[in-house]
């Protein structure tokens, strides 16, 4: 991780526009897991990969991720990222999404500088369906009629594609068997699937330390997350006519919001076991995500990927 680090200051470097550094510094160093260039980095030494260029591949999805949440709270018109203010609300929505822009560049001068066409391939496929999920959560906020399949498709798009891809590249950059490569990407995706679900879950129960940015966010902006989703149809099959009426005001009209709404949606997502359901969810991705590495001999970084999986969900605990 030190050589990604450097990597990552050294390349967001820029000579011509001294706010690309600024304003990426300025996010990097918040901190944050560091989640998809460890996956990168462990993937890579699991399978026995002994040379230099997973170092890039992790930088490379660094960059890929910090793009997107610079994107992200320009869409979302956030105010705090990793416990600090956004980089749009310091300086202003153009730098953060031009140097998000810069970002995504350079995050593919990286990864051609490894000669692996697949890796280009996964990780451009993967850029790809990130947009696509950002779009189609775009397009489905503020309404009650989102299907959890619709749902699960966003959350792949927006994490999971990269929590997979991170992984995978590890073992195509390793020349792993092909059942290998194929198995980091399901632990990838389920963990990824795992991880957005959670952090939905804590939108609604965690802290601000604990979330990285202001909790209750997605209920403000109107988002149908999966607990709101599992709040509405058990609303819905019990003909709950003001549970209906009052996830319709806040969801689909959510500058209608009053003092105390988060508050009462809480409650309402406890008594009908939302946030218990959700999180049920959570586990049992969890769960696949360390079934996929039985693809491998038990030894100490193999031990390390399953780890980091219950870490994902003991942060609801």
């Amino acid at each position: 991780m030190e050589a990604v680090n450097h990597q990552i200051a050294t390349r967001m470097a820029s000579e011509n526009a001294p706010r690309i550094p600024e304003v990426t510094r300025h996010l990097v160093d918040a901190g944050g897991k560091r989640l998809r260039p460890i996956l990168t980095l462990a993937a890579a030494r699991l399978c026995g990969y002994a040379g230099e260029d997973h170092v890039k591949l992790a930088a490379t999805v660094e960059f890929i991720h910090t793009a997107t949440l610079l994107h992200d709270d320009v869409v979302d018109e956030s105010a705090q990222r990793r416990g600090r203010p956004t980089a749009n609300l310091l300086w202003d929505n153009k730098s953060s999404v031009l140097v998000g822009d810069y970002l995504f560049a350079r995050s593919f001068q990286l990864m051609t500088e490894c000669g692996s066409m697949r890796v280009l391939e996964i990780l451009a496929d993967a850029s790809a369906t990130i947009a696509e999920g950002e779009v189609l959560q775009l397009s489905t906020g503020g309404s009650l009629d989102v299907e959890v399949d619709t749902y699960l498709k966003m959350i792949h798009g927006k994490t999971a594609a990269l929590f997979a891809a991170a992984s995978e590249v590890g073992g195509v950059i390793a020349a792993a068997p092909e059942a290998q490569v194929q198995a980091l990407r399901a632990y990838g995706r389920d963990l990824g699937m795992a991880f957005q679900i959670v952090d939905d879950v804590l939108d609604y129960g965690g802290s601000s330390a604990r979330l990285g940015k202001t909790v209750g966010d997605d209920f403000r902006e109107g988002k149908m997350t999966l607990p709101v989703l599992i709040a509405v149809a058990e609303a819905r099959a019990a003909g709950d006519e003001a549970a209906l009426a009052f996830w319709k005001r806040c969801i689909e009209r959510p500058s209608k919001q009053q003092e105390g709404d988060l508050e009462e949606a809480l409650r309402r997502l406890r008594e009908t076991g939302a946030l218990d359901a959700a999180t049920t969810r959570a586990r049992d991705y969890t769960a696949a995500a360390v079934g996929a590495l039985d693809q491998f001999p038990d030894m100490p970084l193999k031990t390390a990927l399953a780890d980091v999986a219950e870490f994902v969900v003991s942060r609801l605990s």
